[in-house]
């Protein structure tokens, strides 16, 4: 069996630290050293090199941003998903830049929050699906590379079907209920896409669609009769 994904939880309210733990604690493949709201007993629970941390940003004294500032400048790098009720573009937008892997909001279903904790430990960049348009708009002019329509062609029409409804916001399960289809083909379809862009995330996959809608049209075909 692997090693179970280490995690620290990091909230000022209680009742949240301990709902969360009890979550996650839950989970086959998850588990939890610590929740805190104290930094030194942070400090003490990061000595057993948690994978992820889990960090409330409306927090006092400090923060969910200005504690991981924090920990950085004192030489942690374990990496971190900011748990929040806020879906302020500028509070996401803040969180990215201080280097945050994930964005997830508190009234998520539990199952998207679990699974939302797995990719980002699998290395995707992952926002909380009604924040996904406000992170496309952040990132669209600062993907380079890729051209949209090329690299777009790749896809089959049900790939690029499932590509247009995560450039909406919507879940893996959403996707599954709207197309009729079971949530495990929806993961699948959602690999082979990443796969065949060659991108790390589905936000990065939702931003270069966005981007080919921005592109100009004159070479696309004419219309059929």
């Amino acid at each position: 069996m692997a090693d179970k994904l280490k995690l620290v939880l990091v909230d000022d309210q209680s009742l949240c630290r301990r709902g969360l733990s009890e979550l996650l604690a839950n989970c086959y493949d998850f588990s939890v050293l610590g929740a805190t709201d104290n930094l030194d007993e942070l400090r003490s629970l990061l000595k057993g090199e948690p994978d992820l941390l889990i960090i409330d940003l409306r927090m006092k004294p400090l923060d969910g941003i200005s504690l991981l500032q924090l920990l950085r400048s004192e030489g942690y790098t374990t990496p971190a998903i900011m748990l929040t009720m806020s879906d302020s573009g500028t509070d996401l937008t803040n969180a990215i830049r201080a280097g945050v892997r994930g964005y997830l909001l508190k009234d998520m279903a539990p199952d998207d929050v679990v699974d939302a904790i797995r990719r980002v430990a699998a290395g995707e960049l992952v926002v909380a699906p009604t924040m996904t348009m406000t992170m496309i708009e952040m990132l669209r002019g600062d993907q380079p590379g890729q051209d949209p329509k090329s690299s777009l062609k790749l896809l089959t029409e049900r790939e690029r079907e499932i590509l247009q409804l995560l450039a909406r916001g919507e879940s893996n399960k959403a996707i599954a209920k709207t197309l009729k289809i079971s949530y495990d083909t929806v993961k699948q379809h959602v690999r082979h896409i990443l796969n065949k862009l060659n991108l790390s995330s589905r936000v990065k996959a939702a931003v270069l669609f966005a981007k080919e809608q921005d592109a100009p049209n004159s070479d696309s075909e004419s219309p059929r009769c």
